[in-house]
């Protein structure tokens, strides 16, 4: 005895179709943006971020990967290039020396500044100028269901 699987609607296939094309052009265009403008990758403005509006301007490997798109194995290449290039440095956890921080610096926050300087445009070229402010907060509560 076999039960039937469920199968999607045509306006819902249509509705993932249509989210995932829109997340592949929205990206591409704002990784366009920050490569004319001479920026690193959209993946380096996401940890960046996430560092500087956390709590001591530090996060554990694992909550920056929880925060983020990023799979381990591409975050902790991540963040030792980050950390080559000076925008974030490792401390050893408190309690536990095995664990570690993960600390924007200086030069970390003030690359994030100019990234979002960067970024702010192209959401606004890209998505703001397409929307109206009632249609951004639909999409937001709509696509909010997801989380």
């Amino acid at each position: 005895m076999s039960e039937k699987s469920p199968t999607p609607s045509s306006a819902v296939t249509g509705a993932w179709i249509h989210i995932m094309r829109a997340r592949d052009r929205l990206l591409a265009a704002i990784e366009s943006d920050f490569k004319a403008a001479k920026m690193p990758p959209l993946s380096w403005y996401d940890v960046l971020w996430e560092l500087a509006r956390s709590e001591d301007k530090r996060l554990r490997p694992y909550e920056i990967e929880e925060r983020t798109l990023l799979a381990q194995y591409n975050l902790s290449r991540l963040v030792d290039r980050l950390e080559r290039e000076g925008l974030v440095r490792r401390e050893t956890f408190g309690e536990d020396a095995r664990g570690r921080w993960v600390v924007i610096t200086d030069a970390g926050l003030q690359l994030r500044e100019r990234m979002w300087t960067v970024y702010a445009k192209s959401i606004e070229a890209n998505i703001g100028c397409r929307l109206s402010e009632n249609e951004a907060n639909s999409i937001s509560a709509l696509l909010a269901r997801f989380l």
